[in-house]
């Protein structure tokens, strides 16, 4: 149950009597009327902006459709009243028995309330991570990897049919050199002493991938040339770092539906024929770039390369496919990849990428749309960086010299929830601080907490009230009288319990779930507000031994709570606790 359509589906009700009695012109456009929450609470519960949106096309003022409009609307038993308010906005105040109701509705569905039919099965795939696969993954990593696995689960809650993918970038030469400093590792597990040159990686989670490929070819490679042993530890090293690689989302609660290996597009056809597609739509040319922004004349050189036409699907300038030399460019496989997608019958694609990605959303976004003529949209997420902090020190990472901060490491610090939950708490391309020492502290301030000690207390609350020998089954609540939930503080409980299907199909459709996140904390403030309120007025006391009905109603109403709050951190890929340590 979605409360907000329902009360905007009356609204189009009624304006369709008007348009039947005369009072409004035919052929109105109502795609743009709206009821959402008021701007202040205290002006009502719903507003509907109905009437500023259709006064220019019904050639009427906003006040007099507003006016009208609230006539209708007050005729329905769920509408208490409707004030017209500035130019022509109507609030609208529910009858307080709609908000009772609420927790019923709830325990009714279980985790399924909320739950959307909006995205009606389309095929949506989310690539995200696809980190080169040259080592662990870090911290930076692991926000996408939340962000990723977070908005696929809220588009399966929100009715979408999702892919989760990962595309392996083992196409390019950074595993050429991940191969030659699995290599030095190699020689040294052979007792060679090595030093590693500038542009290898010399961090030590590759000493045990050196010490595997000896015992898998012994001294097949010592002291030989590049050329006999390349491809076989590139091959060799990408399988390992991808176990690794598969092992640190587990630990984060990742598991992805498909890997996709660049490479499998070489040497196949793949990338020759979704160029040849993109030609096939006369957008494929021979042609010179102008030199790059910022570029002195002197400094570039002009070489005829290979072009696609992006430009006429919105890229700001045309790009490269192939260089001069006849190589692809990098653009290419990811077009080629890209277009596998499409092939392979997605209805929308999503790619999560990193804050450094941003320079190529438009050119991605452009090959997209030429490849399915418009058909098939993609939106690309950037997430910008994670610093951290522990004792008040900012901590420093860089791959290559092999001090950086890994994905398992932050794990292991603080947990899987807390992560996750943490990666969530700003929107994905805002900077977020991550201070160890703050995400673990046991306050209000600290949001994971907050939300979590919310269902705790309430689990809390309900295994005390079987002590007293109270039924606590969702049947027996969702019989009790909700009609004694009339006091202001449980009614606004019940009131955000009612935005959760709203917020669902909000955040679902705009590719954010930090609003998950955000709306799971605004929900545990007003469940520890109505239980400190519980102390001193015996008639909001959750349990309650002298007063059965009131219990069971009160109980209805933290369950329902703890029932959302589990259904929303599910989407976050966060197990709701039960007891807090």
């Amino acid at each position: 149950m979605n409360l907000f359509t329902d009360i905007r589906s009356l609204v189009i009700e009624s304006l369709d009597t008007m348009v039947s009695d005369g009072t409004l012109p035919a052929g109105l456009d109502l795609r743009n009327v709206a009821v959402e929450p008021p701007r202040d609470a205290a002006h009502g519960d719903m507003a509907t902006n109905a009437a500023m949106v259709l006064a220019k096309a019904a050639k009427k003022k906003p006040r007099d459709i507003a006016d009208a409009l609230a006539a209708k609307l007050v005729a329905d038993d769920r509408i208490t009243s409707a004030e017209v308010a500035g130019p022509g906005f109507l609030n609208i105040r529910l009858a307080t028995s709609i908000w009772q109701d609420i927790p019923k509705s709830v325990l009714d569905s279980g985790l399924d309330f909320g739950r959307s039919d909006m995205g009606q099965g389309l095929k949506v795939n989310v690539e995200y991570v696809s980190a080169n696969p040259t080592g662990p993954l870090h911290v930076g990593h692991t926000r996408g990897a939340v962000f990723g696995d977070a908005l696929a689960s809220l588009l399966d809650f929100a009715g979408y049919d999702v892919t989760r993918e990962y595309y392996i970038n083992d196409g390019g030469g950074q595993v050429d050199v991940l191969a030659r400093s699995v290599y030095l590792r190699y020689l040294e597990a052979h007792g060679q002493e090595v030093a590693f040159p500038d542009g290898t990686y010399p961090g030590d989670y590759l000493i045990e991938t050196g010490k595997a490929l000896k015992d898998k070819v012994g001294d097949a490679y010592v002291d030989q040339p590049e050329d006999v042993w390349l491809q076989e530890v590139r091959t060799f090293s990408t399988d390992a770092m991808m176990v690794l690689i598969r092992a640190d989302l587990k630990s984060l609660g990742v598991v992805m539906d498909k890997f996709y290996s660049e490479k499998s597009l070489y040497g196949t056809g793949r990338i020759e024929a979704a160029i040849s597609e993109l030609d096939g739509k006369g957008l494929i040319y021979q042609g010179v770039l102008e030199p790059p922004k910022g570029k002195k004349p002197e400094d570039w050189e002009p070489r005829e390369q290979t072009l696609f036409k992006s430009t006429e699907h919105g890229d700001d300038v045309d790009r490269p496919v192939k260089k001069s030399d006849g190589a692809w460019t990098y653009f290419a496989p990811d077009i080629a990849y890209h277009y596998d997608k499409v092939d392979r019958g997605f209805d929308m694609l999503i790619d999560v990428f990193g804050a450094d990605h941003g320079g190529y959303v438009k050119r991605m976004k452009a090959a997209v749309s030429a490849l399915s003529d418009g058909r098939v949209p993609l939106d690309i997420k950037l997430t910008q960086l994670v610093k951290l902090f522990k004792d008040g020190q900012e901590f420093k990472m860089s791959k290559r010299a092999g001090t950086f901060v890994t994905l398992r490491d932050v794990v292991d610090l603080v947990g899987a929830d807390v992560t996750r939950f943490v990666m969530l708490t700003r929107k994905n391309d805002a900077p977020l601080d991550f201070d160890f020492a703050k995400v673990l502290e046991q306050s209000k301030d600290n949001p994971v907490f907050y939300v979590q000690y919310a269902n705790a207390r309430i689990c809390s609350t309900l295994r005390k009230a079987v002590v007293e020998g109270i039924a606590i089954d969702d049947a027996t609540l969702g019989a009790a009288d909700l009609t004694l939930l009339a006091d202001g503080a449980q009614i606004m409980v019940a009131k955000k319990l009612a935005e959760w299907p709203r917020l669902v199909d909000i955040a679902a459709r705009t590719h954010e779930p930090h609003r998950v996140a955000f709306y799971l904390y605004d929900l545990a403030s007003d469940l520890h507000g109505l239980y400190h309120m519980g102390k001193s007025n015996d008639n909001l006391r959750f349990v309650n031994t002298s007063n059965q009905s009131a219990t069971h109603a009160n109980l209805a109403l933290a369950r329902a709570v703890s029932i959302v709050i589990s259904a929303g951190l599910g989407i976050l890929g966060v197990t709701p606790a039960q007891e807090m340590r």
